[in-house]
């Protein structure tokens, strides 16, 4: 058993540092939302400091993450998924992979509006895949501007700019892909 508990421990480090960069957020700015220095936040990122709660509560706050989730504690009880939804830009994101780092899953809601929106084009780092759901989306990445119906499929990197909305004013569902070191989606094809 205190194999197992060292092998929990041994995975905060890395599971805090990909969360922090999932997030795009530096040391600086998660020590000055804590109050837990830089050099403590490196070395729990690095595995040179155990976790405990008086360090591991404020993160969890920071990243808006249950403190289960910062430390990996195995699922038990309850077998249904409690999903938190991220309110950003007027928009709301369902995560729907719970594994930090690596390509991540949401579904999108982009709420219905008087008119439609006007592109404000956004750049981060990585690459998105999206899948429309229900509704009319508007794609603006780079030079492009596109309307994608329920059904159709697109991908790009987001170092380009780029901006989601409403095509028609109307309300829009999404799934979205995205891998954060530019990882594109790859689909097989069945063998016959």
């Amino acid at each position: 058993m205190r194999a197992e508990i060292e092998g929990v421990l041994d995975e905060v480090g890395p599971r805090l540092r990909a969360i922090r960069r999932q997030r795009g957020v530096t040391l600086a700015a998660v020590a000055e939302e804590t109050g837990i220095s830089e050099s403590t936040l490196s070395r729990l990122e690095s595995g040179g400091r155990r976790p405990n709660l008086e360090l591991l509560l404020p993160l969890a706050t920071v990243y808006d993450v249950p403190l289960d989730d910062l430390v990996g504690a195995p699922r038990v009880g309850d077998p249904r998924v409690h999903l938190r939804p991220i309110h950003r830009h007027g928009m709301t994101f369902i995560p729907l992979s719970r594994r930090p780092g690596g390509v991540q899953a949401y579904k999108m809601l982009i709420p219905s509006r008087d008119a439609p929106a006007e592109p404000t084009p956004q750049t981060h780092s990585g690459y998105e895949w999206l899948y429309v759901l229900n509704g009319r989306l508007r794609l603006v990445a780079g030079d492009q501007d596109v309307v994608l119906p329920a059904g159709e499929a697109a991908e790009f990197d987001t170092t380009r700019p780029h901006w989601l909305g409403s095509a028609d004013g109307r309300a829009v569902e999404l799934l979205i892909l995205f891998g954060l070191h530019g990882e594109r989606v790859h689909v097989r094809p069945r063998a016959r």
